[in-house]
């Protein structure tokens, strides 16, 4: 894995994403293994959106490693607030940490950001872009309860806004997957997204759906997403779709046993409590697993150590 900075999950290759998976399976087994790799290096969060999971996996990652944080808190007590431009500061944070983890509410600000600094950048979500370290814990979540080939999974919601989605489409195209995409007609997946996934897996493999009953019983996995309200320009528009896709008990009676539910969270009421306490729940796991998967991540974007890289002699 060679990047210098993770933007989209576009950029990486099957093998890119199995040595992140297989290097953060070795953390998960052992994490005292690589408790002071990172002493002394600061990793500056730099969110200009709210986030729980994301924020707090990045910092308790570089803490893990044995590195520390810097924060530039809330839009409102920065100088953002004063009129700073994100390429001023992205530099300016830049001077004070090793590396930088950035949340920003417009697409392709992080393509932008990354070309005024020298240290790594991780895109952790630009507006209804992309999110490629939360994809990297999807695909270990599902490579941990049903595997990565041969796979049928169905990713339903908001797939027009949600950045989680669009990079999880793309990198599952890396493996042997049957992606089904169920939506409402106005939140389904933006037209140029549908053409570059036919176009990485030859038009097969991908199909669109507004129900979610014609597909259910054949799916491994079940990714579900909140219908996000904050991206909406017309509050209108939402509410002509808010709940409309919702899991229950009585829904998942026509699934397989083995199905995998998962959800990148925060949920409203797409997923009905009552289905955490079952074996299809992997939506806690899902978020527990971004603690490996980012130390993973930050050991591989820091180091220089070809042996972790997976490009070492052994």
């Amino acid at each position: 894995m060679r990047h210098d900075h993770l933007i989209t999950s576009k950029q990486l290759s099957r093998a890119d994403i199995e040595t992140v998976l297989d290097y953060a399976a070795e953390i998960d087994a052992d994490p005292s293994a690589v408790a002071n790799r990172h002493v002394g290096t600061v990793l500056g969060l730099l969110f200009f959106e709210p986030s729980t999971r994301t924020k707090m996996s990045f910092e308790t990652a570089m803490k893990r490693l044995g590195g520390d944080i810097v924060d530039m808190g809330s839009v409102e007590s920065s100088s953002v607030t004063k009129g700073e431009t994100l390429a001023d500061t992205v530099r300016v944070i830049e001077g004070y940490a090793d590396a930088l983890v950035l949340r920003h509410p417009k697409q392709g600000s992080a393509t932008m950001a990354s070309e005024f600094v020298d240290v790594p950048l991780v895109n952790a979500g630009d507006g209804a872009g992309h999110h490629p370290s939360q994809t990297l814990l999807d695909l270990y979540t599902i490579r941990e309860n049903a595997g990565l080939d041969d796979l049928t999974i169905g990713i339903m919601g908001d797939l027009k806004y949600g950045r989680t989605v669009h990079s999880l489409a793309y990198a599952l195209t890396n493996f042997d997957t049957r992606q089904h995409f169920i939506s409402p007609e106005s939140l389904q997946l933006p037209r140029e997204v549908v053409y570059d996934l036919h176009q990485q897996q030859d038009g097969t493999g991908i199909r669109e759906h507004d129900a979610l009953e014609e597909v259910l019983p054949s799916l491994d996995v079940l990714y579900v997403t909140r219908i996000q309200r904050e991206r909406f320009p017309d509050e209108n528009e939402y509410q002509k779709v808010a709940g409309e896709y919702q899991i229950d008990a009585e829904t998942l009676e026509a699934a397989s046993d083995d199905l995998t539910v998962m959800h990148p969270l925060p949920r409203v009421d797409e997923i009905a409590p009552e289905i955490d306490e079952t074996d299809h729940a992997a939506y806690f796991e899902q978020a527990h697993n971004g603690v490996p998967i980012r130390m993973a991540l930050l050991d591989l974007l820091l180091s220089d150590d070809a042996e972790i890289r997976g490009d070492g002699d052994e």
